[in-house]
């Protein structure tokens, strides 16, 4: 079942205007449960995590700044 574009477009504005932010607070929260790690570990750690939550919201992004293919005009 593929999604509405308005849809997939109000549920991407969604992801980005609270979902990452709450990811973010998550991921510097798990890091600080553990003693510091050197500077090098704990870089590719964040990378690692800023790269890990678009995998499974990558269909969702997909085409949401192209003009609305449902559109009649």
């Amino acid at each position: 079942m593929t999604m509405r574009y308005k849809t997939r477009r109000r549920l991407s504005l969604l992801v980005l205007v609270l979902g990452v932010p709450a990811y973010i607070v998550v991921a510097v929260s798990l890091i600080a449960l553990f003693d510091r790690p050197p500077f090098w570990v704990e870089l590719l750690v964040y990378i690692g995590l800023g790269v890990l939550w678009i995998i499974p919201l990558k269909p969702l992004f997909l085409g949401v700044g192209q003009p609305d293919p449902d559109d009649k005009t």
